[in-house]
């Protein structure tokens, strides 16, 4: 873990119980006098605390030292994913907020099975233990559309991935927003909202799942 959020972080005292208090002592074997980084997630600033006083289910930090620390992708990516199966998004969402997607908007396509429904306190969760792992200052943040349509109104300079001759590789460093299909991919009705310069694939002849296209556009256009 690069640093433990916590949302008094800034303060110039705290004290730490549960989840925290045995990650500290029990897993990470943290002593009196040991330092440990915190941040609250609602400023860039990672904070140094020295552990004063260890009892047996809390303990007391003390502020030493902050500084400003902006650990982010170079460049912004914001996808916009029709629904899947819930499960399949919480098992690979924090491999996308790892490699520096900087939001992801959840539409419900024409494709996309509407019984699917997105648990946004369990992406959260996921997204912040994810955050801490990768030491990323901000973690992703996510956003649920019912429509294309409201996709495009937010965002009208979206590409589309999907079937191509124009290629993904090409043109990543125009790309700031895409969207990527369900199983099934997209209607006719909704490529035909996409100017045909807009539209770009992958060279490949392979057909992807939706997570596994998903993944493979994080990458071509942030690492």
């Amino acid at each position: 873990m690069q640093y433990i959020y916590n949302i008094n972080a800034s303060e110039h005292h705290i004290q730490l119980l549960g989840d925290d208090y045995r990650y500290i002592i029990k897993v990470r074997r943290h002593k009196i006098d040991d330092i440990i980084a915190l941040r609250n997630l609602k400023d860039n600033i990672l904070y140094s605390y020295k552990i004063e006083n260890i009892t047996r289910r809390e303990l007391t930090i003390s502020l030493i030292s902050q500084q400003e620390l902006i650990i982010k992708s170079n460049k912004n990516l914001h996808i916009g994913w029709c629904v899947i199966d819930t499960k399949v998004i919480e098992k690979n969402i924090s491999s996308l907020n790892e490699m520096g997607v900087e939001k992801i908007s959840f539409i419900y396509c024409n494709k996309s099975q509407k019984n699917f429904k997105i648990d946004r306190t369990r992406l959260n969760k996921i997204l912040l233990n994810s955050s801490q792992q990768c030491g990323r200052s901000q973690m992703m943040t996510i956003e649920i559309l019912d429509s294309l349509d409201k996709f495009l109104e937010s965002y009208p300079k979206s590409y589309m991935l999907n079937f191509s001759d124009s290629f993904l590789i090409d043109n990543k460093d125009d790309i700031n927003s895409i969207i990527i299909g369900c199983e099934g991919g997209f209607s006719s009705e909704e490529i035909g909202k996409f100017e045909k310069n807009k539209i770009v694939g992958f060279d490949s002849s392979l057909i992807l799942k939706s997570e596994s296209a998903v993944l493979g556009v994080t990458s071509i256009c942030l690492l």
